[in-house]
């Protein structure tokens, strides 16, 4: 499978194509994908909040006017992801799933862990003026995972928890095709450096909105057991190519967590029911000052990686 790019007219830049029926929509610094073809069709998370019309164009660019997808599934419930899922099912009228220990969240009835702001850099710094633990309450109601796939016959799914209690990646076992979700990044979202990169490099799952560290390393552990060939990430650009098996190994035997934080040293407990306990909070000396700059960044961010949806986007191995 070779990656490559999608250009043309403006609508068609913001899609990145990197295997003949995954489709990356970016939503600012997030990723929905439209999965399948034509005739039948999945989107795979709906990205940040307010970029609903941006995944309805890029799916009637795709695949024709009125285009509406099988099903909606989420890799997991936070606001980043889940974020257009109510305007979407009011335009389309389809079924939205995610795994059984997501929909507590999804729905309500309970809070996730809270983020951590602590363990320090770009992400955490934004994080202090995110929804609570990332929260994002639906008014859809959202269906338990079935075994299957829906719609996406070829496709499975696997349970990898650490960023949230149910969390889960999908993968395709005849192109070893990875959607991976927020299990691995494809940018370090820690790194102000980072956040508008065009190389793709295998990272952490995003730190402040991570619960559960050792839950996180074995999930990055039954990713790399697959050798995949390429992956779509939840942050960053797609990486493809026969490196990448070995890479994603190398990334494996070297995970660490932040060296300092909340959720470092105890996980959150979480269950059925949504969360059960939480470690003491860490003092966050910086709350207050840096909340109003977080969003002031936020917004910043978002406006240039909409500048840079016009280029072209291609998805480059990671490097040996």
């Amino acid at each position: 499978m070779q990656a490559y790019g999608v250009s043309g007219t403006a609508d068609e830049g913001q899609r990145v194509e990197y295997a003949p029926d995954v489709v990356r929509v970016p939503t600012g610094i997030v990723n929905a994908y439209l999965v399948g073809h034509a005739a039948r069709w999945v989107l795979v998370d709906t990205g940040m909040p307010g970029f609903a019309s941006v995944v309805r164009r890029s799916a009637e660019a795709r695949f024709g006017a009125r285009a509406k997808p099988v099903a909606i599934v989420l890799t997991h419930g936070h606001f980043d992801h889940s974020g257009n899922v109510d305007a979407l099912v009011a335009a389309w009228d389809v079924p939205v799933y995610a795994h059984a220990l997501e929909l507590a969240y999804l729905a309500g009835r309970s809070q996730y862990p809270p983020q951590d702001p602590t363990v320090g850099g770009a992400m955490a710094f934004l994080s202090r003026a995110f929804p609570r633990g990332g929260q994002k309450v639906l008014k859809t109601t959202v269906l338990p995972l079935p075994e299957e796939l829906p719609g996406l016959g070829e496709w499975r799914w696997l349970h990898t928890p650490g960023h949230t209690a149910g969390h889960i990646s999908l993968f395709r076992d005849a192109d070893r095709m990875l959607l991976a979700g927020d299990a691995v990044l494809t940018v370090n979202v820690d790194a102000w450096s980072q956040q508008l990169r065009r190389r793709p490099e295998l990272c952490n799952p995003p730190a402040p909105l991570t619960a559960d560290w050792e839950a996180a390393r074995d999930s990055v552990h039954a990713l790399a057991a697959l050798a995949p060939y390429a992956i779509g990430a939840g942050h960053g650009l797609p990486a493809a190519g026969p490196s990448l098996a070995a890479a994603l190994r190398r990334f494996e035997e070297g995970f660490a967590p932040p060296v300092k934080g909340r959720y470092v040293t105890a996980p959150a407990s979480m269950g059925p029911a949504g969360l059960e306990w939480i470690p003491p909070a860490v003092p966050d000396v910086l709350a207050r000052q840096a909340a109003g700059a977080a969003l002031l960044v936020m917004g910043g961010l978002g406006f240039a990686a909409a500048k840079s949806w016009r280029a072209r986007e291609h998805a480059p191995a990671i490097p040996d």
